[in-house]
């Protein structure tokens, strides 16, 4: 039995719209790879921090130093705060995290945004901190914290 030219057709115009619609679903990436690798980076230090204790402490210092530069985790050391140097420099800890938008400087590092948020009965709240990253050899490192 052969198929009749209706149904040729209809099947030939359903291949077509899955083809375009495939294209269609597909967006590009703009942005650059160093932004798409310092996210990531910094996405997982953050997932690190809200995971555990917050507080700071020469022990939680050391337990986050391979995400941190030599030079950011040394000047960390003897500061005196029992607050979140991390987020917003207080004991106000923020209940969540969004990794934001990202700019490169023309050095190569990158400024990567977090967003925090507060959530409870009688406060819904958001702030945004930046956080500097920058490549040593293969890894992203947070240098720098800005907008506490």
């Amino acid at each position: 039995m052969t198929a009749s030219p209706t149904r040729r057709l209809v099947f030939a115009m359903l291949c077509v719209a899955l083809g375009v619609s495939s294209f269609a679903c597909s967006v590009p990436n703009l942005e650059t790879p160093e932004c798409t690798e310092a996210r990531q980076a910094v996405k997982e230090f953050y997932s690190y921090h809200f995971g555990n204790d917050m507080h700071f402490t020469p022990e939680n210092l050391a337990a986050r130093e391979k995400f941190l530069t030599p030079e950011f985790a040394a000047s960390l050391k003897g500061k005196q705060t029992g607050g979140d140097v991390f987020t917003t420099g207080t004991d106000d800890f923020p209940k969540a995290f969004r990794v934001g938008g990202c700019e490169v400087d023309p050095q190569g590092a990158t400024s990567v945004e977090i967003l925090l948020f507060w959530k409870t009965d009688v406060r819904s709240e958001q702030r945004a901190i930046h956080v500097h990253a920058v490549k040593r050899g293969d890894y992203w490192l947070v240098d720098n914290i800005s907008g506490q």
